[in-house]
């Protein structure tokens, strides 16, 4: 009799837990949201749906309904009527694809589609539009989302003459839908009311007869054509081929001289980068494009086709223009002309080399569909592949262990075991009185350094591995190394360039220049700064230096080739170098770059022409770039540090620099000791960067550490996804699920003193976690008000038992009662010391615990080295005044 009621109790409290579980657990509602993307029937719900945020601003969102492709290589299409009642923009564009399932997906406006069903084939002869459509949006290879700048939108509705949006997909490999899932692909929009007074289009220049024969190394695919329309502002681009394309170049032709729109390899992500913002395109000019292909592997002649078999060169120009004069879409599918290409410039021809790692990161991404479910599905491993700017650089404080004894640091390289190799000046020191007016050397009279100016040291833990070059030098500055592990040198008193052995006998193999003998021909340097080698043929770069402004080029065994001077693009006057200072050779693009120093600007150049490809310059530099490293990861990145200037306050720091977009990635200086003279920088294969100081003596080494941000290039704004471990710190109380340990270990890495971005964190991640602890108030009530009832039972059973003269008898030990309620009381109620907890377990230590009460403490100051060596090398007197 009273089982009935108990029963009803359990089941209830069962109910009630579940409930409890489904309202705590993201992960729980995660799966749930899992299986409902799947759905067609939410597919297309989500196609109609649009979402305000305000009178103005509202986002459209357009899928696919849940679709299965019946073959490979098949097209399929969606359409959506855009209201007619109005104009409206569209701002921005975030795709929801992934690569393994969809090959690249294209969003068309136009006034009248084919067909108005839910989806159709448009694979066919039926297409996309009856009408002209016009290309809007263009996605492939895992691209991330695309903003556009500020007063820019493509419009569409009542006078644009688009009336509906038509969703084009291209499923490439059909064996990715073996598991039977529903496809539900697709982009959203957001869009404005807003007049907007640019209005955006794009520009499509597309190959239509190019044949890669089989087996032939390169394949060129030109297209050009006049333009003869209002004028029109490239704000980014993307390339697109297929399998076989390794690079995609366009151009704006104005009165014969080729200026980069954008170059990129179609092989990583197919986004729309920033183009060229000092590029426009007038009437007159001809756009230009140029896709270069390899046969290699094939067997059989590859055409221009829309199979994943055949082959496409398309290069297409995100532009507005005045909305006066707007045009949508403008294409060009004319061959270029031999003898127009014929003066092509050199770097169009050189492929863009893509990581495997790179490519990797690219094929396993998860499957995508909606954003939310992204920030669940991603791990920490696979956000680091969406993008490769997530890092932030931090000083390891603990390198070296020991200390180096170093003189005035001039230059950095890393040998052929990936070890340090630092140059330094040891007692020498460069004053305002190492030199006469003529750039003569007066100190000659101390001898050559008698201690080790080359030191190999291990980049883990800071031990010298070998030390070299005594009685050698007198102001050594910049250093390299070859292919052989020789080094190349500069030296600024003897106005030379060496290459010494590396296997420590100190054997001079070259000498480049007239020792103390300043000069400005072919066969002399006026206190040179640094070399650069390449890696292939053993050419020598050397930039010269404090007196010359130039960059000069020898063969490996010293035979001088060329020189040139500052590169400049369009029409902007030429500003000749101000101390070119350091330089890197690219090996993955054939460029040598140079910090030209006293100009605050980096410029690069063809290593094979000297042909001037582009320039870098920044407000961050504050005037002054001392130098410059660089890695081919993530498409390829510079590392530079800035100096004083004499006209310019700038704090002293290292650059992180996207090289195809030049934006600033990341910024670090030491924690501690600040920057003196940060005078060289490298950058070794595990992503670790060593910057050499020239005014405090010393060697920094940074590190990555993750960084969760959003990247911002040139109005065009790449969204990362956030992490799973953040969505989970947030939104989840570490309790059951999660160890003491690893409480423990995410505690330890909170700073005693956070900086105002980790606060901010910190308060966003409270803020968010709120919700939960307000969802869980009603089961927590629900399941004590059930609990009393069942107590009730449980009291009325034991006193029917003790009137029944003790027939049931209940055995309790008061101590264990005691007990239970004590260890209760001690979890639950006490505070629970987990300094002291884990300094009772072997293994750990409580000092990390301690430090975390004392919140109040200063951070440990250190005034670093209070050596008198000022900054010696002087920066260059201001330029006098223009005769023009």
């Amino acid at each position: 009799m009273m089982g009935v009621p108990v029963l009803c109790v359990v089941v209830l409290a069962f109910i009630c837990n579940s409930h409890t579980l489904e309202v705590q657990n993201p992960l729980y509602r995660f799966k749930r949201s899992q299986e409902k993307v799947l759905d067609p029937i939410d597919c297309v719900s989500r196609t109609k749906q649009q979402v305000f945020t305000n009178s103005h601003n509202f986002s459209l969102d357009i899928r696919m309904p849940g679709v299965v492709p019946t073959g490979s290589d098949t097209y399929l299409c969606t359409v959506f009527a855009l209201p007619t009642s109005r104009d409206a923009y569209i701002v921005d564009f975030i795709p929801h694809a992934n690569m393994d399932t969809v090959h690249h997906m294209l969003l068309f406006g136009c006034q009248t589609p084919v067909s108005s069903s839910s989806y159709w084939d448009c694979g066919s002869v039926q297409g996309t539009c009856e009408d002209e459509a016009s290309i809007m949006y263009a996605w492939a290879r895992n691209a991330p989302p695309t903003r556009l700048p500020k007063d820019v939108g493509f419009k569409v509705g009542r006078n644009a003459g688009m009336s509906h949006l038509v969703l084009q997909i291209h499923y490439g490999d059909v064996s990715a839908f073996k598991d039977h899932h529903r496809d539900c692909s697709g982009i959203t929009l957001r869009m404005t009311s807003k007049l907007q007074p640019f209005i955006a289009g794009i520009y499509l220049l597309m190959s239509v007869d190019t044949v890669i024969l089989p087996g032939k190394r390169v394949t060129n695919a030109d297209v050009a054509c006049d333009y003869s329309s209002y004028p029109i502002y490239p704000f980014a681009f993307r390339t697109h081929t297929h399998h076989l394309g390794k690079v995609v170049s366009g151009y704006r032709i104005r009165e014969g001289k080729w200026d980069l729109i954008g170059r990129q390899s179609p092989q990583l992500p197919q986004a729309f980068y920033p183009a060229n913002e000092e590029v426009n395109v007038k009437y007159g000019d001809t756009i230009a494009a140029r896709c270069v292909f390899t046969g290699e592997g094939r067997n059989f002649k590859t055409y221009i086709g829309g199979t994943s078999d055949d082959e496409m060169c398309n290069f297409y120009i995100m532009y507005y223009m005045d909305s006066k004069h707007a045009i949508p879409y403008m294409s060009c599918m004319e061959s270029g002309a031999k003898d127009l290409f014929q003066h092509i410039p050199a770097e169009a021809n050189i492929p863009i080399a893509v990581s495997p790692g790179h490519m990797n990161s690219m094929m396993h991404m998860g499957h995508s569909t909606d954003p939310q479910d992204n920030k669940l599905m991603l791990d920490e491993n696979k956000a680091e592949q969406v993008l490769d700017q997530d890092y932030h650089l931090e000083q390891v404080s603990a390198w070296p262990q020991s200390s180096l004894q170093l003189g005035q640091v001039s230059g950095l390289a890393l040998d052929s075991d990936a070890n340090l190799v630092i140059f330094h000046r040891g007692d020498h020191h460069w004053g305002a009185s190492s030199f006469n007016s003529q750039a003569r050397y007066q100190q000659r009279s101390q001898g050559p350094i008698q201690q080790s100016t080359i030191l190999v040291v291990d980049p883990a833990k800071g031990n010298i591995l070998k030390a070299s070059g005594r009685d050698m030098f007198f102001l050594p500055h910049g250093i390299t190394t070859d292919k052989n592990n020789n080094y190349w040198v500069t030296d600024v008193a003897l106005h030379q360039v060496l290459k010494v052995s590396s296997d420590g006998r100190d054997r001079t193999l070259l000498a480049l220049g007239e020792a103390f003998t300043p000069g400005s021909d072919n066969n002399h340097f006026c206190q040179p700064t640094d070399v650069a080698v390449d890696t292939e043929t053993g050419n020598v770069f050397v930039s010269d230096g404090y007196c010359n402004a130039r960059i000069l080029k020898f063969s490996a065994e010293g035979k001088y080739l060329s020189q040139w001077g500052a590169g400049s693009s369009e029409r902007k006057r030429r500003i000749p170098f101000r101390i070119p200072h350091s330089l890197v050779f690219l090996p993955d693009r054939q460029e040598v770059c140079v910090a030209d120093r006293e100009n605050g600007r980096i410029q690069c150049f063809m290593a094979q022409t000297g042909e001037f490809v582009k320039e870098i310059k920044k407000e961050e530099f504050g005037g002054e770039v001392f130098a410059i490293s660089y890695s081919p990861a993530g498409g390829g990145l510079i590392f530079a540090v800035n100096g004083e200037s004499p006209y310019r306050s700038s704090p002293l720091r290292g650059f992180v620099i996207d090289y195809s977009t030049t934006d600033i990635l990341d910024t670090f200086s030491p924690e501690k000791k600040e920057f003196k003279m940060p005078h060289d920088i490298v950058e070794t294969r595990d992503g670790s960067v060593f910057v050499g100081d020239a005014g405090s003596k010393s060697v920094f080494k940074f590190t990555t550490e993750k960084l969760h941000r959003s990247v911002k290039k040139a109005g065009i704004e790449v969204e990362e996804l956030d992490e799973m471990e953040t969505f989970v710190r947030t939104k989840v109380r570490p309790e059951h699920n999660m160890s003491k340990t690893a409480a423990v270990q995410e505690k330890q890495t909170l700073s005693l003193q956070p900086r105002p971005q980790e606060k901010a964190e910190e308060e966003k991640k409270k803020s968010a976690a709120k919700p939960n602890g307000e969802h869980g108030v009603l089961p927590a009530v629900i399941t004590t008000l059930l609990l009393i009832p069942l107590l009730a039972v449980v009291s009325i059973g034991l006193f029917i038992c003790w009137r029944k003269n003790n027939a049931c008898e209940v055995k309790t030990e008061p101590s264990s009662v005691r007990g239970l309620l004590g260890k209760i009381r001690g979890k639950a109620v006490g505070s629970l010391n987990l300094g002291n907890f884990f300094a009772s377990h072997k293994g750990y230590s409580r000092r990390g615990f301690d430090q975390l009460s004392t919140e109040g403490s200063d951070p440990e100051r250190n005034d670093g080295d209070s050596s008198d060596s000022e900054n010696e090398e002087y920066s260059a007197l201001p330029p006098p005044p223009s005769s023009s």
